[in-house]
């Protein structure tokens, strides 16, 4: 079952983009969405007026919907799913408060900071990314050159 699963993923990973299925997430926009840039992650715009999660990063938009990632060159699709291993790391960082519909479980977070995706995906996830959420490198890099402190007692 193992090897099924592998060879399975290696087929998807390894289709070409044109080859792969593409979904409709509902995302249905009259036109172009006006793009504001997020001032935490100045690579990355979102689309403030539009009815969903969308974002704006490296010439291609990223929908985050139905509790996973999409993404299309244009703004409303066709949206091609993507598995949380290639989201890019930038679009990752924006802050919940820029999703424009946040899961309700998201509700309880710190809005000024990224989505838990290691909490979402879990910690193979995080191991496999070499994650951490923007709050854990801050706090690495204030204890650095304090022994096993971690940005306490300065």
């Amino acid at each position: 079952m193992y090897v099924f699963i592998i060879a399975l993923l290696a087929f998807v990973l390894g289709t070409p983009a044109h080859a792969q299925v593409h979904v409709d997430i509902g995302i249905h926009l009259p036109g172009p969405p006006q793009l504001v840039v997020v001032p935490e992650v100045r690579a990355v715009q979102y689309a403030p007026a539009a009815p969903a999660n969308i974002f704006f990063y490296s010439g291609q938009y990223w929908a985050f919907a139905n509790g996973g990632w999409h993404v299309s060159a244009g703004y409303n699709g066709p949206w091609i799913v993507v598995t949380p291993q290639v989201v890019p790391r930038p679009i990752l960082f924006v802050p919940v408060s820029y999703y424009r519909v946040p899961p309700g479980h998201w509700k309880q977070w710190a809005k000024h900071q990224p989505p838990r995706w290691g909490d979402e995906w879990g910690r193979e996830w995080s191991e496999k990314r070499d994650w951490k959420a923007r709050g854990d490198e801050e706090r690495e890099e204030h204890g650095k050159g304090h022994g096993k402190g971690h940005g306490r007692g300065r």
